[in-house]
Formats: C-alpha cells, structure tokens, sequence
C-alpha cells in the first residue's frame, strides 16, 4: 500500500510538473511576442538620450524575455547589465538623428573595464561631431567613469558628491602561508618567467618580474587616461597628476570645481533647467537606453553581412560560464557555414582558461578564416587563451588600455597529503602497472621527481604549440615570438609596438576592417549569439538574495569555475582588478 502511495504521488508530481512547464513554455512565446510588439519607439522634437552609468557593463546582454518579464514583474532591484554592443549602437543612432538634440550621461558607477569605457568614451567623442551637447551629472564618480565623463562639454557633481582621482592600483592577494596552515601544498608546473598566475599559491609577495610587468602596464594605461582628461578638460597631464596625488576624493567640493575636474556643483532637480536651456524648450523628451533599442535597424535589409562573434569570459572545455569550447566552436562553423556572412569579426574580451578548448577554438577559426576574412577585435582583456584564439587572424584591432599577451602555460595540483594527515585521512590503493596511481598520487601523496617530469613535458609541449600557433598567426619567427611570450602581459599600446596586435581600434573599426577585406560597400552587421541565459541564476538574483548573499552566490560560482577547470591552464596571473 506504500508502495501505491508512493508511486501515484511521484506520477501525480509528474504530471503536474509536465503540465507547469507546458504552461510555461506557451506564457514564454506568448510574451515574446507581446514584447516584440512593444519595440516600436518613435522619437519626438528636442529628446535628450539619457544613458545611466549604473550597473555591469557586458559585451552583449543574454536577457530572454521570461527572464525579462520576472525582472519587471517582481519590481527588485536586479543589477542592471548593459550591453556594449547597444550602448555604441544608440550612440552611433542618436548621432545620426535629427530628433536627438544631445546625450545625459547620469550616474558613475558603471563596472566596466578601461578598453571597454575607452570604445565608449570614442563613440562619445565622435557623437560630439555633430555638434550635439552631451552633459554629465553624478552624485559620485569613479575613476574611471569620471575619464568616461569628461568627454562631456558640462561635467557636474552632485554638490555634496566625490570624485575618485588618485592614480592606478592593482592588489593581489596571497594564499602561501593560510595554505601551509591547512596542510596543502600547490604543486607548481609552469613556463614563462612573467607567468605569474601561480604566485599567490606560491609567495607572500609579487615577484620582481610581476613588479615590473604590472607597473609598466599600469603605466601605460595611466598615461591614456591622463592624456584623454588633458584633452577634454584643458589641465596639464602635471597638473592631473599633482592632484592624483592629493587623492581627491578626500577633496573639498569646491576644490573640485576650483581645479578644473567638474564645471558645477548642483543638485538632481538642477538637471532639468540645465536641460531646458540647452534644448531650447520645456517640453524636451527623456528617451531611456532601452527606449532607444526599439528603434529601427537601418541597415536590416541589407543581403550581405559581416558577422561579430563574442568570445567573453574564461574559457572551458564543456560547460560553465563564459567561453565554452564545444560550444564556440559549434557557433564558430555554423557562421562559417552562412553563405550571407562575408566576413568575421571575433570579439575577444577573456583572460584565457583551459589550453584544451583555446586549441580547439583556434582550430575552428582557422578552418573558418579558409573561407571567409577574419579580424579579431579585443575588448578588456585578450590574454594568454584569450590571445590564443585570436593569433589566427588576418589582422587585429585592440584598445591602448587592452590587458594581451601572457603567452605562457601552467598546471597548478593541490598536494592534500599535510591537510589529510592534520584530520586523521589516509590514501593507499592497488594499479595494474607502474604508473597507474600517478594523477592520485599527485594529490594525494605529493609529485616524486618522475611525475614532476612527465607534468613539465606536458606544460613544454602546450607552451611549443602555444608559441608555434602564434608564430604562424603573426608571421614571425618562433624564437622571436618566445622573446616577447614569457607570460607577460602587455598594454595594447605595447602590444602593437612588439607586433602582437596590427592597429589601434575599436569593435567599430574592426568590423569595417573585415567588410574591406571582404570588399563590401553596403552591408548588414549582425550579432551572432549562442548564449544562454541562466534561468536558475536569474531568480536566485531576483527573488530573496540580499547584498552579502548575491556576494556569496559570486564567490561560489567562482570557486566552482576553478574546480571544473582542467589541470593545464592557459590564462592570465589571477584576476586582475585595476583601479
């Protein structure tokens, strides 16, 4: 009678569960097309393009409209994620159109990178051609979004509000000595001298190498941002320095505006007189971000097209987030397979990950660029796995502030025998031959000098064929190659100076680069996107998850990145945060 019991309940559980996601799947298509239908937005007389320098920025979003619909109707605060490609397609648009008298740039705590904000800030300055205004107002800014910012003609603070300018910094934290306290040791096999992604494991401290690599390409990037500022605010890259110096945001407010960082300290009903005089009229129109996307795409009819393929993220072998390479590369050859698609572009913005699926990658785009014009675009970073599936291209375009290179390979396996032995675990095991035991025994027990060896040969042979890829790509001598690989990560200003990029340029240039090579004159640019949103993730944000909880949430979703990653890895020296 149990058993009865047991199983009609599980039979009715399952119908019911049929019949929810049935309804589901009918509510999903029939929002889809409530929402299409909502796309249409008409412009009126003296709008002003508002865009809010809020939330994450992205290369492209992933939104699908169920998820879109819970967002609206559960009416939490969901970190808003904007999509690089929309923001520079509105720009480009509201440029163009006779209705949009000039752009609001409000808020300054987008989290973006500095190739990412410098595309932005590009697309502003040639906006700025038109002779349209753009104004900015923020209650704070970031360092970054205030290099963002001061392209516009009116830079305004809230008049209680800060300004971060105090220079670029990078920290690393070190995991050595907490590690030795619980017992693991991390077995270390690598090759590069700049390789630096093992240092936490292994040091309490940066080593002279990694100094050096981090330092100048801080540097570098400084010395964009200061010369942009000069140029839009009219002080001496001295002067900003002196006052980087002083750390304003320790600053008075009024200091801020005696020093020429902000033009007027007012409040958030201020914007809308100032907005008044520069229209000419009480009646101008805010048109939000996603208003402007429901604008029409003049280029839709177009036969010919030039494909943009977004590689964003760490890159995985057969799942998780970001890159996935079984994924990619089944993207990669459908497009390779689309007679429309005259030419590519790969947008690259990843610090690399497992050197298997960068292989396989590479392998896809060559096959690809056998047909069709391939030119890689590199966004925030394009490092170590992220350069090794851009080598194959005929040319390409990176931003000054882009973080490339780190051409180098290491394994990195946890020896767990001290932690095992501290709670009383112990391992032994039986093996048909010789060195059957060897991958438990690496964690379990510690490498001996032979496994040490067969490990190293392994990471020689990736980091041969990492160099011998990008040898061939860049049409260079291998040994040249290996004088500039090391593991160093580069500027793109740099990188362009030693030949690991062609030209300076953003995803802009680079797809009129491919239509060149592909002599196209008229052409349609379309976004070919494989991604799919995280159902589960999107409630979790949306529903129940305070601050320190969606931190937790982050935290654990990369500590299961890290574990789902293969033992040889081809990626940049941890993750680098530049502020």
């Amino acid at each position: 009678m149990k058993d009865f019991i047991k199983y009609m309940l599980a039979t009715v559980c399952g119908i019911i569960l049929l019949s929810t996601l049935s309804t589901i799947m009918f509510f999903m298509s029939f929002v889809s097309m409530a929402l299409s239908s909502d796309s249409g937005t008409k412009l009126s007389k003296h709008s002003v393009y508002r865009i809010n320098l809020e939330g994450e920025l992205v290369e492209q979003t992933s939104e699908d409209d169920l998820t879109r619909l819970i967002a609206k109707a559960s009416k939490r605060d969901v970190p808003e994620q904007i999509g690089l490609n929309d923001l520079l397609r509105n720009i480009r648009y509201a440029k163009e159109d006779k209705h949009i008298d000039g752009i609001l740039l409000q808020g300054g705590s987008l989290a973006a990178g500095f190739a990412s904000r410098e595309e932005i800030r590009r697309a502003l300055l040639d906006f700025k051609e038109s002779g349209k205004f753009i104004v900015a107002y923020a209650d704070s800014y970031s360092q970054g979004n205030y290099w963002l910012a001061s392209v516009a003609d009116k830079v305004c603070l809230n008049s209680r509000g800060a300004l971060s300018w105090a220079g670029l910094s990078s920290n690393i934290m070190f995991y050595s000595r907490a590690l030795e306290k619980l017992g693991v040791e991390m077995q270390v096999v690598k090759v590069g001298t700049f390789k630096s992604a093992v240092e936490p494991y292994m040091l309490t401290g940066m080593s002279e190498p990694n100094r050096l690599q981090m330092s100048v390409m801080l540097e570098d990037m400084w010395s964009v941002v200061t010369s942009d500022v000069s140029a839009s605010r009219g002080l001496t890259m001295e002067e900003l320095n002196r006052l980087a110096d002083k750390n304003m945001v320790f600053a008075e407010q009024s200091e801020l505006v005696s020093c020429g960082l902000i033009d007027t300290l007012m409040y958030q009903q201020d914007i809308k007189p100032m907005l008044e005089r520069l229209t000419g009229t009480e009646n101008y129109k805010i048109v939000s971000h996603n208003a402007m996307l429901g604008l029409p795409d003049r280029d839709k009819s177009r036969k010919d097209k030039v494909a943009v393929i977004y590689a964003e993220g760490e890159i995985t072998d057969d799942s998780g987030e970001g890159i996935v390479g079984k994924d990619m590369v089944k993207l990669i050859n459908k497009i390779a397979k689309e007679d429309e698609v005259k030419a590519v572009v790969l947008r690259v913005n990843s610090p690399g990950g497992s050197a298997y699926a960068s292989e396989q990658i590479w392998h896809a785009l060559s096959l690809l660029k056998e047909k069709k014009p391939l030119v890689v675009s590199m966004g925030d970073y394009a490092a170590s796995g992220g350069y090794y599936i851009s080598c194959v291209a005929d040319s390409i375009f990176a931003e000054p502030t882009t973080l490339t290179g780190s051409i180098g390979i290491f394994g990195l396996i946890p020896n767990v025998a001290g932690l095992a032995d501290k709670v009383g675990i112990d391992f032994d095991g039986v093996g048909t031959n010789r060195l059957s035991l060897t991958e438990s025994n690496m964690i379990y027990k510690g490498m001996n000098t032979e496994e040490r060896a067969l490990m190293q040969g392994e990471i020689n042979r990736g980091y041969e064929l990492f160099t011998g890829r990008c040898a061939d790509g860049r049409r260079m001598p291998k040994e040249k190659i290996k004088e500039i690989a090391e593991g160093r990560v580069w500027s793109g200003k740099r990188a362009m100076q030693i030949g690991l990029v062609d030209r300076m340029g953003n995803l802009a240039d680079a797809v009129s680069a491919a239509a060149g090579l592909a002599d196209l004159d008229k052409y349609e640019v379309v976004d070919a996107d494989d991604s799919k949103d995280g159902f589960l993730d999107a409630l979790l944000e949306m529903y129940g998850l305070d601050d320190g909880e969606q931190e937790l949430l982050r935290e654990y979703r990369r500590i299961r990145r890290m574990a789902e990653k293969p033992s040889v890895q081809a990626r940049l020296p941890y993750e680098i945060e530049i502020r």
